[in-house]
């Protein structure tokens, strides 16, 4: 049985994209994929884990309000991880608008079912 890099509930470290260079490369040659409020760019690595960068467009209200957005996609993003397929490096591009728990996981699932990245039952 193959070993799981990370741990099934959390998000760790190896799961960030934290380069530049790595995010304007899913901006320029992943797919995407959109919704109301949200888009999601994707790119497949071939990798055992998924990596993953939350974005948020130039104006987006105060310090308070981006990282609180951030917080609740890293939240919907480690609930979701566990039904999607590996191997993939993504960008989730979120919107002013409504900000609750409930319509990003709503949002972000739909983003993920879209691009074909949850594994079928």
């Amino acid at each position: 049985m193959e070993k799981i890099p990370y741990k099934t509930g959390s998000f760790c470290r190896e799961e960030r994209i934290k380069k530049n260079n790595d995010i304007q490369k899913l901006f320029k040659k992943g797919k995407r994929v959109s919704t109301d409020g949200a888009k999601l760019f994707f790119l497949f690595t071939g990798k055992n884990i998924n990596r993953i960068a939350f974005a948020l467009p130039r104006g987006y209200g105060n310090a308070v309000q981006r990282n609180r957005c951030k917080r609740l996609s890293r939240e919907v993003y480690r609930l979701l991880k566990t039904n999607m397929h590996s191997g993939y490096d993504m960008v989730l591009l979120v919107y002013p608008g409504q900000n609750s728990f409930k319509n990003r996981y709503a949002k972000v699932k739909e983003l993920c079912g879209k691009a074909g990245l949850f594994m079928t039952a």
